[in-house]
């Protein structure tokens, strides 16, 4: 743990349900129809827009923005290839945190798997999994990362009696950076404190989270106990039933705008493949106007790729439409890029034009100015006006589950 960067967390509080009681505990099982009904996964209404929708998107993407990702290897610089299942994936809700806090307690909970030959086992010691791979090097932050990048919201679990900021979660909310927007905190196994010692953690809880999540409005925290038993006596479970329905009405609703996440992941894609093709066309036509007769292409090159301002290569793609700073990917990228991609191989944008397929350049950005946000415009249009505006307040119809069960 770092001192110097985070207080002490507070001493561990007592757990207030003894051994007796928690075997009596254990043995009641919670309702769960309010997880059916705020879900809505009994709801047999047709979801035909949808598919229709995502196909849409698909066809866009492999027109528009894959010929261009294809011509100039923009996966061999990003090492991100969008697939077809990827696409048309549903969505992905991670749960991250430290061992034992209760990840698997509240998987087997929301998706009833309880005494199911499904369920996932639990347990105080840290073996989640149905195998294990012991090697020198075996890259968890890159796979947490491949899980993050995917995420439509990301659960951060933690247990009040364990709180404890060390320096795996300090590593995990760097790379949680930019994704602020779909972290969700959860005060798991609540009822093990009294009203006033979890009122305190919930106040070191975010003392310690400060450094780590440098953002003008914070996550929303949600304290309960998620698990499919009933919770201890003299807690409030009101307030844990509240705060449990609220979850799954938020997570609802991530479902239901999985689709214009797409949109807008695909167009921020697109974006940065078409930098990405901008800043190659601007290195192979500064290398044909220093070129000459007597010119010795690999110094000419190396002046080039080792100092791309000399000639104005970043700032001349800054001056387009529609570029930003932050989509620039970093320069001395290109160095490793070309090294591996001789700078010869590539056409000029000027000559990736065909009679019937068009222009790459004018095909890829009619997608991000007019195809995409077109079809993001009618899905919007088809949703009730008002939704947005009672999202805070919580009135008005509940969003529909387009994953529904059948």
């Amino acid at each position: 743990m770092a001192a110097e960067r985070f207080p002490q967390s507070p001493p561990n509080p007592p757990i207030r349900v003894h051994e007796e009681e928690e075997d009596v505990l254990t043995s009641i099982l919670r309702d769960r129809s309010h997880i059916e009904e705020t879900l809505r996964l009994a709801s047999e209404e047709p979801a035909g827009d949808y598919a229709a929708a995502l196909q849409r998107l698909r066809k866009i993407y492999h027109n528009s923005i894959k010929p261009m990702e294809q011509a100039y290897k923009y996966n061999e610089l990003r090492q991100h290839e969008i697939s077809d299942g990827e696409i048309t994936s549903k969505p992905m809700v991670l749960f991250l945190g430290p061992w034992s806090v209760g990840k698997s307690s509240m998987i087997n909970y929301l998706l009833g798997l309880q005494d199911t030959p499904y369920q996932l086992y639990t347990g105080a010691e840290p073996t989640t999994s149905e195998f294990t791979v012991i090697m020198h090097g075996y890259p968890f932050n890159d796979v947490c990362q491949w899980f993050i990048d995917r995420a439509d919201l990301i659960f951060v679990v933690f247990d009040p009696t364990k709180l404890d900021v060390g320096l795996e979660l300090e590593m995990l909310f760097r790379q949680l950076k930019g994704r602020e927007s779909q972290i969700r905190i959860i005060l798991n196994k609540a009822d093990n404190l009294a009203t006033q010692d979890l009122m305190r953690v919930y106040g070191a809880l975010f003392w310690s989270l400060a450094p780590l999540i440098n953002v003008t409005e914070p996550p929303r925290v949600y304290v309960s106990s998620f698990w499919p038993y009933e919770y201890a006596p003299d807690t409030s479970r009101d307030l844990f039933k509240r705060e449990e329905i609220s979850l799954l009405e938020d997570l609802n609703q991530v479902i239901e705008n999985r689709l214009e996440n797409k949109i807008a992941f695909i167009r921020q894609h697109g974006i940065r493949v078409r930098i990405h093709g901008l800043l190659v066309d601007r290195y192979v036509q500064t290398f044909k106007d220093k070129m000459s007769f007597f010119s010795d292409p690999d110094l000419v090159f190396k002046e080039i790729v080792d100092d791309p301002d000399k000639f104005y290569i970043f700032k001349s793609i800054l001056a387009k439409t529609n570029v930003s700073k932050f989509d620039l990917p970093n320069r001395d990228a290109y160095r490793d890029f070309f090294g591996i991609n001789p700078i010869g191989t590539f056409k000029q944008l000027s000559a990736q034009c065909s009679y019937m397929g068009g222009c790459l350049l004018e095909k890829i950005e009619k997608a991000i100015t007019n195809e995409l946000p077109g079809l993001l415009s009618s899905i919007a249009s088809g949703k009730n006006p008002t939704l947005s505006s009672c999202e805070a307040t919580g009135c008005g119809e509940k969003p529909k589950n387009r994953y529904r069960r059948h």
